[in-house]
């Protein structure tokens, strides 16, 4: 099914992934295998997978946190990157921990890619506050 997914997602049919998640929730956990994927196209349908269904269910999105954080210990700084800036889309104060180790990464871009999203996160939280 992983293989499958991240296919189809390599060939543009974001939408019906989209509609698959929306109707299994249990896929939610493979956006960590769709991160570490060697095909950016793939990676960066994740990131949009993400972005769309932020908005419609948020409690699932949660599900997707440990392949994430997982994602941030991955050899491609790339990768790590976008681990730390999916996490930030995300916005759960879980993922802060992780972030604030990311901030001392060896690679500058995962370094700016993990305070940014520490900023967005602690952001967010003083918006829920007020």
């Amino acid at each position: 099914m992983k293989k499958m997914i991240a296919d189809y997602m390599e060939n543009g049919f974001l939408e019906n992934i989209v509609d698959m998640f929306r109707h299994d929730k249990s896929l939610y956990t493979t956006i960590g295998d769709m991160l570490v994927d060697e095909r950016s196209r793939v990676r960066l349908g994740a990131v949009a997978l993400v972005e769309i269904l932020m908005t419609e269910d948020i409690n699932n999105i949660l599900k997707a946190l440990p392949g994430i954080v997982e994602a941030l210990k991955n050899p491609n700084p790339t990768i790590r990157g976008d681990a730390a800036y999916l996490l930030g889309i995300i916005g759960h104060e879980n993922a802060l921990p992780f972030l604030l180790e990311a901030v001392n990464d060896e690679n500058e871009l995962v370094r700016e890619a993990a305070i940014e999203s520490i900023g967005a996160i602690k952001s967010r939280d003083k918006s829920l506050l007020s």
